[in-house]
């Protein structure tokens, strides 16, 4: 296996390692408060109102794992399997991935809406890039078959 495809692989699992870690915090946070009977299950069928704000921030950092990584995955699966990934592909997706733990450390810390938008944004850009890239690469310069 190529060394390239080596990293991009770490850079999925880092992002992986980033979801299953919010997940444990979020559980760390609810689960007690449920066990305990401070929040009736009742509460929590539907939507989130009845967790305090702590666990609201963890669950929506949680969800946020959902969004944009999910466009991660797809293109890290497509540079893994349509061809070796080149250095630009690892790149972006180390850039990526070190974007969503930053926009994750200020939503768990200061929350404060216009640095986690500037992380945000720069990631989607980084992403958009690696997307570009992608196309450009196994679409137009890829020699036909």
């Amino acid at each position: 296996m190529p060394f390239t495809a080596r990293l991009l692989i770490l850079a999925i699992a880092a992002q992986v390692l980033l979801t299953i870690v919010i997940l444990l915090l979020m559980g760390r946070e609810r689960v007690p408060r449920v066990m305990s009977g401070e929040i009736a299950v009742k509460d929590i069928a539907v939507e989130r109102t009845a967790y305090p704000l702590r666990a609201r921030i963890l669950s929506n950092s949680f969800d946020n794992q959902f969004q944009l990584p999910v466009l991660f995955y797809v293109a890290a699966l497509l540079a893994l399997f349509a061809s070796a990934p080149g250095w630009a592909e690892v790149v972006f997706a180390w850039l990526f991935v070190a974007l969503r733990y930053v926009h994750a450390f200020i939503h768990l810390t200061s929350n404060d809406v216009r640095q986690r938008f500037a992380a945000y944004t720069a990631g989607l850009a980084v992403l958009g890039l690696l997307w570009l890239w992608l196309v450009l690469r196994l679409v137009i310069l890829a020699p036909s078959i």
